[in-house]
């Protein structure tokens, strides 16, 4: 449904301030944290704002007890979010695949910052790209979304609650310590609609809470505390809540977590595409590297190298479909650039039947800057 507002507002603000709006445009209600650098001013500025709204915030002892907060918020019919960083987010892991076995939406914005161990606090890196996938154990598919500038972490955050509304899971904006701690311009805007999740669609008696009637995958979800008397736990279940054990329900309930995600990929990733058309080498970007990276590219381009441009708005799942689209157009070459020792590249090399791949990925906590990458792309083209 659409917010019903119009209304414009341009303000000068920080990534932290930008994404914590944004999660109170998108309808969030109770946010649940522990402060850790470079993250803490989300968990700050919700402190402010969510009494305002007539929402919940609360100070955990730690991130343990945050996310596991959170997933209780959600199933009380609440939109939920916490904040964290790297390591925060470590501990985080175990109930983010509760969140996935329970299908409870909310949203963890992670800011990060040098790894491993306590690292680099104050400065930024993209060093947990993977940590964001596979935190948790098992088999399961997650959502991520990668913001490069200070508007990006007020839309984004907002998408991020739309989809964990629609398909009932936790998802992951991850920024850095660089656009969650700067300043820019950001219009906090309403020109979108705003998602929400699906209610039970049969009467309280007939219900199951993982019970799948629409091809989506998604199974209406019932609040904790109504005419709706429902079991929900973190075993395997059926669709009634009820834990069974054996080989057939692990595989059906497994197989559909997945691919209600999979399934999906088209309408959840989302990337920026530029001077593909007659490209014969593309540079491959995210969140902030792909300032830097953008730059870079309009230089060679205006010196007339054909060289494209791709920056990933969504991370997880990985946009096979954007792989097989830069094969079809003849693309000979990939060239990824992160700040890490070489993560989303990987995703990258499973498609070296269609195109060369190479990467400036290096683990520091300074992006690129635009010469570094015109000096490195210029010698591949």
């Amino acid at each position: 449904m659409s917010n019903g507002s119009s209304q414009q507002k341009m303000i000068l603000t920080t990534g932290n301030a930008a994404s914590a709006e944004g999660a109170i445009t998108a309808g969030c209600l109770y946010f649940a944290g522990y402060p850790i650098t470079p993250s803490s001013e989300i968990a700050a500025y919700m402190s402010k704002r969510l009494p305002e709204v007539n929402g919940t915030f609360v100070q955990m002892e730690d991130e343990l007890a945050s996310i596991t907060s959170c997933l209780g918020a959600s199933y009380a019919g609440k939109k939920a979010m916490t904040a964290t960083s790297g390591p925060g987010f470590s501990l985080m892991a175990e109930s983010i695949g509760l969140g996935v076995m329970l299908e409870a939406p909310m949203v963890i914005v992670t800011i990060m910052r040098g790894g491993p161990s306590t690292g680099q606090p104050t400065n930024a890196s993209q060093s947990d790209i993977y940590q964001t996938r596979y935190a948790s154990h098992g088999d399961y598919e997650i959502i991520v979304l990668a913001p490069s500038t200070v508007q990006e972490m007020y839309d984004l955050t907002i998408r991020a609650f739309n989809l964990s509304e629609k398909y009932r899971t936790p998802v992951v904006v991850a920024s850095d310590g660089i656009v969650g701690q700067m300043m820019e311009p950001v219009n906090f805007h309403s020109n979108f609609d705003i998602i929400e999740r699906k209610g039970p669609q049969v009467p309280p008696d007939e219900y199951k809470p993982f019970q799948v009637i629409d091809d989506d995958l998604v199974p209406g979800m019932a609040i904790a505390g109504t005419d709706y008397y429902f079991y929900v736990t973190g075993l395997t279940h059926d669709e009634a809540g009820n834990p069974q054990m054996t080989p057939e329900a692990a595989e059906m309930l497994i197989k559909r977590l997945c691919d209600k995600i999979t399934r999906a990929r088209p309408e959840i990733n989302d990337w920026e595409e530029k001077y593909l058309d007659d490209a014969n080498i593309v540079l491959m970007a995210y969140g902030i590297n792909a300032r830097g990276a953008s730059e870079a590219i309009e230089r060679l381009y205006q010196k007339g190298h054909k060289v494209g441009f791709v920056r990933l708005k969504t991370l997880w799942p990985f946009p096979d479909e954007l792989m097989e689209k830069l094969g079809r157009l003849g693309i000979s070459k990939i060239i990824v650039s992160e700040m890490n020792n070489g993560m989303l590249i990987r995703e990258v090399q499973r498609f070296r039947h269609l195109f060369e791949v190479s990467g400036i990925t290096i683990p520091t906590p300074i992006p690129f800057s635009p010469k570094f990458i015109f000096d490195r792309v210029i010698k591949e083209v």
